[in-house]
């Protein structure tokens, strides 16, 4: 069984294509770097996050909404929200290599390295040094924090570095059924200026009250350089965010609430708390006067999965200016005018994706009397599992089939099910395993008699004989969201 957490990666990596789950895009054509495609399994798991985030976020809060807004946008959205002269990467290139790297990403490997071979002291001072440079824009600081530390190109070795600068990460098309008169658009590079623009449409026509939020799930776009630990950093990637918007004064009590919500939301799935932390943002954006990321523990280290950041009033003001449009609100209680506060959530979805999926993975071994055996299983939660049960006849014979495929086509439309009947039951049940399906169930020859079933657990294994008719009930009750929600 793998301890190294490097081979543990590789092992979540190829789990994960193996058993459809991500595929390399384009994979025929020899791939497209930083670019990949969820396949069947992928997608139910991705489309389950989701649904958890949407629940918990809309659904459970009467004062927050969702939207969809669209990729295209006004090209003077992304001057006035700074993206235009601001989205920027420090960026640093190897000589012999002809490499490209962000030289935030090479030092923060470096610290890794440092952490992993117990060399805490270097370690932060590094850190230190980093978020110093970071928050003085000095590029000429963080190559001489590469020079000092020795960092190599992983491609040649060498450390025949150039000057660090800045690379805009925004895509650019053109917009228009004719060249001449096409204009140059930008695919969004966030999904929180849709939410911005629209924050009068949705404040009017659903008769919202200060203090509400308005979420959003949807496709973000990004440049990135670098392809970097699998799903982890990519070109196009998903985002949910919600933007909270608050009466001015007000907005650190709110940062602080939903702070501590969003990690609540996270640890609601039985993480290990010692697996997330807070880091708070050294360097501030240009926007905001407090910000937070919640990190979790990678088998590459701890990185970012959500940020949380009190934005001010910049957004608003800033397409209230660019556009001619006030975008204030009257609050009734105080008899004011005012351009909203906003505290921002922003979760990555495809972080999260691969958070659950390393934080499932387990190999495993078992005993039992004389016998040895292994397994490899996704210890999803039952919400998220992308099959929620299986159904699986003792053999192929016998009427057991039938019986098994009258279950089947009594759960599959409220449940995700797969029926299968190849190969001995246990090999079966090692397969569901694999793609974390949280229950199994065995139809047997007791199934013809008494009508009656056989539910095998996943994670302890136990069985558990229940009768036909209250399948139904015991697995919606497994598998309810009320189980993370309540």
């Amino acid at each position: 069984m793998s301890t190294n957490k490097e081979d543990l990666f590789k092992n979540v990596i190829s789990h994960a294509k193996e058993y459809g789950f991500v595929f390399p895009s384009s994979e025929i054509y020899d791939g497209l770097s930083a670019v990949y495609d969820y396949g069947q399994l992928g997608a139910e798991l991705k489309n389950n996050i989701k649904t958890y985030w949407w629940k918990a976020m809309v659904q459970m809060n009467e004062n927050i909404v969702g939207i969809d807004s669209a990729i295209f946008m006004h090209p003077k959205i992304w001057k006035a929200s700074g993206h235009v002269d601001g989205f920027n990467d420090p960026m640093i290139d190897n000589k012999d290599s002809k490499k490209r790297y962000r030289a935030d990403n090479l030092l923060e490997d470096r610290i890794t390295k440092y952490e992993r071979d117990g060399k805490t002291d270097k370690a932060k001072q590094l850190e230190a040094d980093l978020e110093s440079c970071l928050k003085n824009d000095d590029l000429a600081g963080l190559r001489q924090l590469i020079i000092d530390h020795e960092i190599v190109c992983p491609v040649s070795g060498t450390r025949n570095w150039t000057d660090v600068r800045q690379f805009n990460l925004m895509f650019s098309t053109q917009f228009g059924s004719i060249a001449e008169d096409a204009e140059a658009v930008y695919l969004r590079p966030e999904t929180a200026q849709g939410i911005f623009v629209n924050f009068l449409n949705v404040q009017k026509s659903g008769r919202m009250k200060i203090p509400f939020g308005i979420a959003q799930i949807g496709k973000a776009f990004r440049n990135e350089v670098i392809a970097r630990q699998f799903i982890m950093r990519m070109r196009e990637f998903e985002q949910m965010e919600m933007q909270f918007f608050v009466r001015p004064g007000t907005e650190m009590e709110w940062y602080q609430h939903w702070k501590e919500a969003r990690l609540k939301w996270h640890l609601a799935l039985g993480t290990d708390p010692s697996k997330y932390r807070y880091h708070d943002h050294a360097k501030l954006a240009h926007y905001a006067n407090a910000a937070v990321d919640i990190e979790f523990e990678f088998p590459f280290g701890f990185k970012e999965v959500e940020g949380i950041h009190s934005r001010t009033d910049f957004d608003l003001k800033q397409h209230q200016e660019y556009s001619g449009k006030k975008l204030q609100f009257f609050d009734p209680e105080i008899n004011q005018n005012y351009v909203p506060y906003v505290i921002e959530t922003s979760i990555g979805l495809d972080r999260m994706f691969l958070l659950t999926l390393c934080n499932a993975y387990q190999e495993e071994d078992l005993s039992e009397g004389d016998k040895t055996d292994s397994r490899t299983v996704l210890k999803l939660h039952p919400s998220l599992a992308p099959v929620k049960a299986a159904v699986l006849p003792l053999t192929k014979k016998d009427g057991l089939p039938e019986k098994a495929r009258e279950i089947m086509n009594m759960m599959k439309l409220d449940f995700n099910m797969q029926y299968d009947e190849k190969d001995a039951i246990g090999k079966r049940y090692r397969r569901q395993d694999a793609i974390g399906t949280p229950f199994c169930i065995t139809v047997d020859y007791e199934s013809l008699e008494n009508n009656t079933v056989t539910i095998r657990h996943r994670d302890s294994m136990q069985q558990e004989r229940v009768s036909v008719d209250q399948l139904e009930r015991i697995i919606g009750d497994l598998v309810s969201w009320k189980n993370l929600l309540s």
